[in-house]
């Protein structure tokens, strides 16, 4: 994929001084050569440009092809790295067993923006679709604990989770009436189901 993108600065550069001249120099730009701003990117869209220019260097080094997709929504980005030709096993090397792989590489491109913006980020990136297939399951699994839960009475305690996927888990719980909650800490952070209703 190719796309021309506004460069973001190295991090040790010094920003331009107020008379418009590089820091560092003892010149000043003349009036007529002064810099003309482009247009302001939005903070999200500016993340994933960042984001998806580290993508497309490590996917040069790692000599894989694929395209990359960004999408603002509900006040996140979203990466999604698609296989040319719809063959996402060729990405799998970057989505790992059970995605510990692309759980990493999330981690890494978060910081790439933090390093290229100055802020955090709650991007979401997913590859070869790996993330969309375990929402779908992540909703199959909250509406058997909610089947349960109502069946039984008793809470049903899931499996730990990570943040992104207990909150799909609370909204479909949500949706569906009963309550929902987490509990625990760290890598052991789980989901509790409840058979009393949502007030």
């Amino acid at each position: 994929m190719t796309e021309n993108r506004p460069t973001v600065q190295d991090t040790d550069e010094q920003p331009p001084a107020a008379g418009g001249a590089p820091a560092g120099t003892d010149q000043e730009l003349p009036a007529g050569d002064a810099p003309v701003p482009g247009p302001a990117l939005d903070p999200l869209e500016e993340e994933g440009e960042v984001a998806a220019d580290y993508l497309e260097e490590l996917l040069d080094t790692a000599d894989l092809d694929g395209d990359i997709d960004i999408e603002v929504r509900d006040g996140r980005t979203y990466l999604s790295v698609v296989a040319e030709g719809n063959d996402d096993d060729a990405l799998s090397a970057l989505v790992g067993e059970d995605g510990e792989v692309l759980e990493a590489l999330q981690e890494l491109v978060r910081l790439s923006v933090l390093a290229a913006t100055g802020r955090r980020s709650r991007l979401v990136l997913d590859v070869g679709g790996h993330r969309a297939r375990r929402a779908d399951s992540l909703r199959e699994l909250a509406l058997e604990a909610v089947q349960k839960a109502r069946e039984t009475g008793a809470s049903v305690h899931l499996d730990p989770l990570s943040a992104y996927e207990r909150k799909i888990v609370h909204d479909v719980v949500a949706e569906h009436g009963l309550i929902s909650e987490s509990e625990g800490e760290g890598e052991s952070r789980h989901i509790v189901v409840t058979a009393e209703p949502a007030r």
